[in-house]
């Protein structure tokens, strides 16, 4: 069996923020980050190749036969046929993007060192599959995503009872939930796409929920939320208010009144109270979103988008996001007014004006925020937001 690689091509950076954090492949795309997927397809564990300052906490196996990955890319049927017929020393191709190959433990450290596929045998891909390459695709994806994890989590497997108290409407087969998990007194729709509730997980009474949903591991659906489809709530969130065609990686919190839509919310982010993000401009025109690699707006070709935000960020109660804001790592957000669409990593402040939020506070308070869910804060993340806090200086123009 092969030893699994997941790299990062040249478009990670056309993900940040979120990949500031996390190689690509660590992102959640329908149930399940996209590691986790090759990972159940395979049946075997992962590991990244991925910028030097992430490769610590993201650590890189290589073995005698190897499987290297391009991360952005979805598992599909008709791709997984393809890497079957695979023969060590062959590539396969998109165009000029390689999707994957098979590899000698020789041949990866001569890839490595000279960048260069000379030598391998392409394959252009006849197969269909979906990759990851710009923050917007990560919920226009999330639709089909969820359904073809949600094929591949409960193949063969019975879900636990659904509660009496609850209303379902659609096809029970399209409603798993697993160990551990609680539903009482909620409305629960599987017509448009299938619900899936992770273990432990509860939603509370009152709430409204339209499928395609996943609720993962440990998460909460607070009192009355009204939850439309495509919406994936990573494990260990809370959630309330309405939602609409979001994923939230995990690890973070939107527990109250007010809406989000069309987002993405990065791990150990807080939405305060009553916050809303516009998802639509007023003149339905088509929404620019920052780019890092251009270092300025581009268009998404949407007329819906509404909010990235990097992780350990947070606004406070009443916040107001205009449409396609982009807010990068550890930024704290408040007051009254519209912020500007592009809010730089370590910022401090809202539509008053920006300070820098200096790195010892991020630190402090990043630490009390993953203590509440007995996560360290380990060196090794000290080390990752400190030098994103380097990297993204120049975002800073009031310093």
């Amino acid at each position: 069996m092969e030893n699994i690689i997941l790299f990062d091509d040249k478009s990670y950076k056309q993900l940040y923020p979120l990949t500031m954090t996390r190689p690509v492949c660590e992102l959640r795309v329908g149930i399940l980050r996209i590691r986790e997927k090759w990972e159940l397809w395979f049946n075997n564990k992962a590991s990244h190749l991925t910028s030097d300052y992430l490769q610590r906490k993201f650590p890189l196996k290589v073995k005698k036969r190897n499987l290297v990955i391009n991360g952005g890319v979805l598992p599909s049927p008709s791709l997984c046929e393809e890497i079957i017929e695979l023969r060590e020393g062959e590539a396969i191709l998109q165009g000029e993007t390689l999707i994957v190959a098979k590899f000698s433990d020789k041949q990866f450290d001569v890839l490595t060192k000279t960048r260069s596929l000379g030598g391998f045998v392409h394959h252009q891909t006849q197969a269909e599959f979906l990759k990851v390459e710009q923050l917007w695709q990560i919920f226009r994806f999330n639709h089909e995503a969820i359904a073809s994890d949600y094929e591949k989590l409960t193949k063969g497997r019975l879900s636990e009872a659904l509660s009496p108290t609850n209303n379902l409407i659609g096809n029970k087969r399209n409603l798993f939930i697993e160990e551990g998990a609680r539903i009482e007194c909620s409305n629960l729709n599987v017509e448009n796409g299938p619900i899936y509730i992770g273990k432990n997980a509860q939603v509370m009474e009152g709430s409204n929920i339209r499928g395609p949903f996943a609720l993962g591991n440990g998460s909460t659906v607070k009192m009355g939320t009204k939850i439309y489809g495509a919406t994936t709530i990573g494990p260990k969130c809370k959630v309330g208010g309405e939602i609409s065609n979001i994923v939230m990686i995990g690890n973070a919190n939107k527990g109250h009144e007010g809406y989000l839509g069309n987002s993405v919310l990065g791990e150990w982010c807080n939405i305060g109270a009553d916050s809303n993000s516009s998802n639509l401009k007023n003149n339905y025109a088509e929404v620019r979103l920052w780019d890092y690699v251009t270092g300025g707006f581009i268009p998404t070709g949407l007329q819906f988008c509404g909010l990235i935000m990097g992780d350990h960020s947070k606004c406070g109660i009443n916040t107001m996001f205009n449409t396609g804001t982009v807010v990068g790592v550890s930024a704290n957000i408040f007051g009254s007014g519209f912020p500007r669409n592009f809010i730089p990593s370590f910022t401090w402040g809202g539509a008053g004006g920006f300070s820098t939020y200096r790195i010892s506070k991020v630190l402090e308070t990043a630490e009390k925020v993953m203590k509440r869910r007995n996560t360290p804060l380990t060196e090794i993340d000290q080390n990752i937001l400190e030098h994103i806090y380097r990297l993204t200086s120049s975002y800073r123009k009031w310093e």
